[in-house]
């Protein structure tokens, strides 16, 4: 089969790089489809347009390189494009909570057309064509309670929750959709799998339970839900909760609790730490008593010791201070509102925390206001001027212009696209 994707370098706020660059699962997003597809396909080329496909007879897979899809959502599509025989394009009933609630918010890739939602990924079984239909799948979502709020806290009742897809599909046009990519898409919907697998096996249930007695271990620490690489250095008194996947050459201290997470290669985690339902990068180092909820942290960063970040993004090379506090929750009901490409838009979550671009350098002792961002290559220091972070960040605005030769200092390796 021959893959054609459709370029999309639109730079996404505030890494200041496009989508396929950006970590999602621990992968570039562009390696991360290409290993997905490589089973599938045998040629591939880079388009602009659809003018440039050609009329070749060929079985040919068409997306957008924006895209985040998993392997089961395209198993699914494939398996049922080819049952077909016909040129389609990839459709979604108008109940799909996972991408009415999750997914459509805050994007333009995906979008309404008559009774379905429709996106940009095609199967053409001999070559291009211009009529095409829908071809309806579903996420297959579970509603997945993550906080329970005191009601005199809150104006709304009940549990927030999650629609976690287990056929994960988004599109990624801003940071909040990283964020849900490698989180609720990703982390969050292995969790959701290995519910529902437990759920409808027998046979699942007594291979994690003859696991667990043999290992002596607790149900969900096993080592049939957590996954650990070669030469990890793990202390006795950590717990890991799965499912939870450590790579290699990875160090782990006493006290550190892992829950549903995604650990890179050569990452240090060392004493106290607590994460869950996060992703975090390559290389990173996170020091004692560092705490991570549903965050993901890029290749070759480092969150210093007492730092707390919830529902946040940190972007590649960035260090983050000692005692600063990212919140995620408006004291007073107001909508949280992000950047977009053309200014700012409602995100549509209770809860959100901020977002640190790559390249970045935070002191100790900051506070972060919900869904604030800090652009690539900015530099903050604490001072009586500016200890709580109220509004986004931009380079200029750092604390980079204030220190003398501070831009020889620290070099601005991802300038805006006005800049280049």
């Amino acid at each position: 089969m021959r893959k054609i994707i459709l370029r999309d370098r639109r730079p996404i706020a505030p890494f200041n790089e496009p989508a396929r660059d950006l970590r999602i699962l621990n992968k570039p997003l562009w390696l991360h489809q290409r290993d997905l597809l490589v089973p599938y396909v045998s040629m591939e080329r880079e388009i602009d347009s659809f003018d440039e496909i050609g009329l070749d007879r060929v079985e040919t897979f068409v997306y957008r390189e924006n895209l985040f899809f998993d392997k089961y959502f395209l198993e699914a599509f494939i398996a049922k494009a080819r049952k077909l025989g016909k040129a389609c394009r990839v459709a979604f009933p108008l109940d799909d909570n996972a991408i009415s609630e999750h997914a459509l918010p805050l994007q333009k890739t995906i979008r309404r057309e008559g009774n379905y939602y429709v996106s940009d990924m095609w199967y053409y079984p001999f070559g291009f064509e211009e009529n095409v239909r829908p071809l309806v799948m579903h996420t297959e979502p579970r509603e997945v309670g993550y906080y329970h709020v005191p009601t005199h806290m809150s104006d709304t009742m009940g549990d927030l929750i999650y629609y976690v897809p287990t056929k994960a599909f988004m599109a990624i046009e801003t940071w909040l959709h990283v964020l849900l990519s490698n989180v609720v898409f990703g982390a969050f919907a292995e969790g959701a799998r290995l519910e529902q697998s437990v759920e409808c096996s027998f046979g699942t249930q007594l291979k994690m339970l003859w696991r667990s007695v043999l290992e002596q271990k607790q149900f969900l620490s096993s080592s049939q839900v957590v996954k650990i690489g070669r030469n990890c250095s793990i202390d006795p008194d950590v717990i890991i909760r799965g499912p939870s996947t450590i790579g290699d050459n990875v160090t782990i201290g006493p006290g550190v609790v892992i829950d549903n997470c995604i650990i890179g290669n050569n990452a240090d985690i060392s004493q106290g730490c607590q994460l869950m339902l996060s992703v975090i990068g390559d290389r990173c180092f996170l020091p004692f008593r560092a705490s991570l909820f549903m965050t993901v942290l890029m290749e070759d960063s480092m969150v210093a010791q007492n730092t707390c970040l919830q529902l946040s993004c940190v972007g590649r090379g960035s260090f983050i201070g000692a005692g600063n506090t990212f919140t995620d929750f408006n004291l007073v009901p107001k909508p949280i509102r992000i950047v977009l490409e053309n200014g700012m838009g409602e995100s549509d979550m209770p809860v959100l925390g901020g977002c640190v671009g790559h390249n970045c350098r935070i002191g100790s002792g900051m506070i972060v206001y919900p869904a604030r961002t800090i652009e690539s290559d900015s530099v903050l220091v604490a001072s009586q001027e500016r200890r709580v972070i109220t509004k986004n960040i931009t380079y200029e605005t750092s604390d980079v212009q204030k220190i003398p030769r501070g831009q020889n200092l620290h070099r601005r390796l991802y300038p805006r696209e006005d800049e280049k």
